[in-house]
Formats: C-alpha cells, sequence, structure tokens
C-alpha cells in the first residue's frame, strides 16, 4: 500500500468514526426505551446491571457508550497522525490526539443542544477525553512496539 493509500485510508476512517458519533449524538437514549429490538433489549438488560451500584438514574449504558466511542476515535486519530507525519515526536502525536479528539467531544455536547432530549453534560465530554485517552495510549503503544 502505498503511504497515500495509507493516508487516504486512515483519515478516512476517522471520518467515518466522527460520522458515526454524530449520528448516535443525534438520538437519546430513550429511543431504545420502548423498543424490542435486540440493542433495546441489551440496553435494558445492562441498566438492571448497572442500577443497584450506580442507582437506579444513572444511565451507565450512555457513559459506556461515550467512552467507547472515543477510545475509538483516539485510536484513529494517532494512526492518522502518525501516518502524516511519522517522524514527530511521539509526545507531540499523543497530545494532538487527545486533543483532536477532546474537541471533537466539546462539538458533540453542543452538538447535543440542538437534539430533542440530549443536553450537554461536561461530564460527557470529560468521559470522552479519557476514552480518547485510552485509545491514544492503546494504539502509540501497539504502533511504537513495531
Amino acid at each position: 500500500m502505498t503511504r497515500r493509500a495509507k493516508l487516504v485510508a486512515a483519515w478516512g476512517a476517522v471520518a467515518l468514526w466522527a460520522a458515526f458519533i454524530f449520528l448516535m449524538s443525534a438520538h437519546t437514549g430513550s429511543d431504545l426505551d420502548d423498543g424490542s429490538g435486540l440493542v433495546a433489549q441489551i440496553k435494558r438488560w445492562l441498566s438492571a446491571l448497572a442500577a443497584p451500584v450506580f442507582g437506579p438514574d444513572t444511565d451507565v449504558v450512555s457513559v459506556a457508550a461515550h467512552f467507547s466511542e472515543y477510545v475509538v476515535l483516539g485510536a484513529l486519530l494517532f494512526v492518522a497522525l502518525w501516518q502524516t507525519r511519522p517522524d514527530a515526536r511521539w509526545a507531540l502525536l499523543v497530545a494532538a490526539a487527545i486533543g483532536l479528539a477532546s474537541l471533537y467531544g466539546a462539538s458533540d455536547e453542543f452538538h447535543q443542544l440542538f437534539v430533542p432530549g440530549r443536553l450537554c453534560d461536561p461530564a460527557d465530554w470529560l468521559t470522552d477525553t479519557l476514552g480518547a485517552a485510552l485509545g491514544v495510549g492503546a494504539s502509540a503503544l501497539v504502533v511504537r512496539g513495531r
């Protein structure tokens, strides 16, 4: 695969994943509460498991979704930045990937202000940033180990 193809693939994956996050943010968790599909059943099961530990009002499924989405985004951003600047210092690549993912998380929370039933929650943004940091760290270790 040529360097150009690797760049296009890496940034294409970032763009697709960012679009997925945007689409997921356009829905509320309550969209699934009345559903009978597999995803709705899994959400109810996870909520029932989490309620005794975190309380009945905590939407642990939402927290897990935010964290997981941004683990992937962080990993994809690190790889794309590394493909773009393979000669850059690792600390710079790590900081840039976490910063970009966190910025996208902030824009995602802003987007949710305009979605009925959603709100801008700084705790979600923090969860996004922590998830991105884990994804960046894991992908940096894998890439460096090559």
